[in-house]
């Protein structure tokens, strides 16, 4: 592990995430870069003028600017953890500006804790950024399938209800995550793996879960027929081999 303040080295366990940040020295941080979020694959157009900052000065409101961004890790031990983790810090540098003046520079810590000791610590906050489309938690599962909505009247079915809601709502992601990505087509793959993982729950159950279909026994046979196509059936056939194996096995 590397980037731990050798003061700490065995007393992170006690001692709070912050205070081993401040502790960490000039050549244990990092710039850390950020990604573009998309390729341009088109010329090159002119942004257009920033039109909000100028009112925000116009009207001397206290306006947050990020200057600089900087990464390190170290070990710590959360207080009911036996063991270490690995820490991966950001370290924001934002100014604090009114209207045009300069008020104070102000140092901001974001902290990941994660046990993958092996992919670099930039990776990891893009990791965690991007961590499985969180936005989308709050409204698929609190306003899509009403997990918060509960119509029953005492905790026990409250808490049975969320829980129903809850798997309800996670069988999309666990659907997605078990799309193979593979093969001659892996990017397309890919790019379909992130579509179903992203889709609105209505959507899921329209495409994916409400397809009509015969069950037909034959012989030693069950076939089922889809009576209906959509663009996304190719990736639910590739779901369901991908299932009939993980069953098998």
């Amino acid at each position: 592990m590397i980037g731990i303040p050798k003061a700490f080295a065995s007393s992170s366990a006690v001692m709070p995430a912050r205070t081993c940040a401040d502790a960490l020295r000039g050549k244990d941080w990092t710039r850390l870069v950020r990604r573009e979020k998309y390729e341009v694959r088109t010329e090159l157009r002119r942004r257009p003028d920033n039109v909000k900052d100028v009112k925000v000065m116009e009207h001397d409101f206290t306006n947050l600017r990020l200057r600089s961004e900087d990464v390190a890790e170290f070990a710590y031990a959360p207080v009911a953890c036996k063991k270490a983790y690995r820490m991966v810090v950001v370290r924001k540098n934002i100014t604090v500006e009114k209207g045009l003046c300069r008020l104070i520079d102000e140092i901001r810590y974001f902290f990941y804790i994660t046990n993958d000791l092996e992919t670099p610590a930039e990776d990891i906050v893009f990791l965690a950024n991007g961590r499985c489309n969180q936005e989308n938690l709050l409204e698929q599962l609190k306003n899509g399938v009403q997990a918060m909505r509960m119509p029953v009247d005492n905790l026990l079915s409250n808490w049975a209800y969320m829980v129903m809601a809850s798997l309800a709502w996670t069988l999309k992601a666990w659907f997605a995550l078990l799309l193979p990505e593979g093969g001659r087509w892996a990017e397309l793959h890919h790019r379909e793996k992130l579509a179903v993982l992203r889709m609105e729950f209505k959507t899921f159950l329209n495409v994916i879960m409400r397809v009509p279909a015969q069950v037909v026994r034959t012989g030693r046979r069950v076939v089922f027929r889809l009576l209906s196509w959509n663009p996304w059936q190719h990736v639910f056939l590739r779901g369901v081999d991908q299932l009939h194996g993980c069953l098998r096995c």
